[in-house]
């Protein structure tokens, strides 16, 4: 039964497995990406602003570094919705792939930004020009720093609760800011009481490196998931664990993980004796399943019974992968 208070249809079912029509109850997730996009939105006009009006390079950079947060929260903010779909006869196995989409795409626009960034910087050097309204510049870094602490803080935590690759990648865009903002802040001060205008591009180019590791290293994390990389070891020992506790069967193997958006999927094989019945064997099967599903949550379990054949070297052992 759905709730009078959305009026969504659960019209369609494929394999018993309900499919959403119309509008979806806004989950966590989407609640805190509209937050971060709300938050990039108001920082993208007050550096841009600010910046162009000053002429300091590094607010303009800190601006267009915000426009791509901007960018990349939307993203974010669509992917996230995707991901929380019904798996449908399309996509039987959820739309999970969708987070992790939308981190890559999140990597390309933060080392494009760089690679602008990095060019409006050498400009700045071969053709100096005054730095004017410093108080400004530091009022809006300022702002912008206080902001991404506390926006990125409740996207970490909202994250970490919710296990979202998109969400995890926003926030920590968003805390990167804070130091980039902050040495966005020194250039300022040290152009105000120097007159050393050659400062503000010069930390423009240091965030632009700072940017590109972000970058480089959502790529790296994105494909890892993309590519259904195997889970964490800690969490591959918890499944082995239970495994390895089970006494009814004889041994297990083929042990196969990945992960889709928050949502682990897991295969194996295990092997029962030969005077097993296949009621019992279905039967402690489905209890492995559940407790596996169980203990890492939101999980998919298979799990394909094997009868003992000592001919078989991966039978012979008490596990193995």
């Amino acid at each position: 039964m759905t709730s009078p208070a959305c009026k969504c249809a659960w019209q369609t079912r494929v394999r018993h497995r309900p499919v959403i029509r119309g509008c979806m109850p806004l989950s966590r997730k989407t609640l805190a990406a509209t937050l971060s996009v709300i938050s990039n939105s108001t920082l993208v006009v007050l550096k841009l602003l600010v910046g162009f009006l000053s002429g300091s390079v590094s607010v303009i950079a800190e601006g267009i570094h915000s426009a791509n947060d901007l960018i990349a929260s939307l993203i974010a903010l669509v992917s996230i919705r995707i991901a929380e779909l019904p798996p449908d006869r399309e996509h039987p196995y959820g739309h999970g792939k969708a987070e992790s989409i939308s981190a890559a795409a999140e990597a390309i626009l933060i080392v494009g930004a760089a690679v602008w960034i990095v060019t409006e910087a050498i400009r700045k050097i071969l053709h100096p020009e005054p730095v004017e309204h410093l108080a400004w510049g530091t009022a809006v870094m300022a702002t912008s720093a206080l902001l991404n602490v506390l926006v990125s803080r409740h996207l970490f935590r909202v994250a970490r609760e919710e296990d979202s690759p998109a969400l995890e990648a926003d926030a920590h865009h968003l805390a990167t800011d804070v130091y980039t903002s902050l040495g966005v802040l020194f250039a300022l001060a040290v152009t105000w009481l120097t007159g050393w205008h050659v400062i503000d591009p010069l930390v423009a180019i240091g965030v632009a490196i700072l940017i590109l590791r972000i970058g480089l290293s959502l790529t790296m994390k994105s494909l890892h998931h993309l590519m259904d990389a195997q889970l964490p070891v800690a969490e591959v020992s918890r499944i082995e664990g239970i495994l390895n506790d089970e006494t009814r069967i004889h041994s297990w193997h083929n042990l196969r993980t990945r992960k889709s958006g928050n949502t682990r999927h897991i295969d194996l094989h295990i092997v029962f004796r030969n005077d097993a019945t296949l009621l019992e064997a279905h039967q402690v099967a489905d209890e492995l399943e559940k407790r596996i599903a169980e203990e890492l949550a939101p999980a998919h379990v298979v799990i394909h019974v094997d009868p003992y054949d000592p001919a078989k070297v991966e039978q012979k052992d008490a596990g193995c992968c």
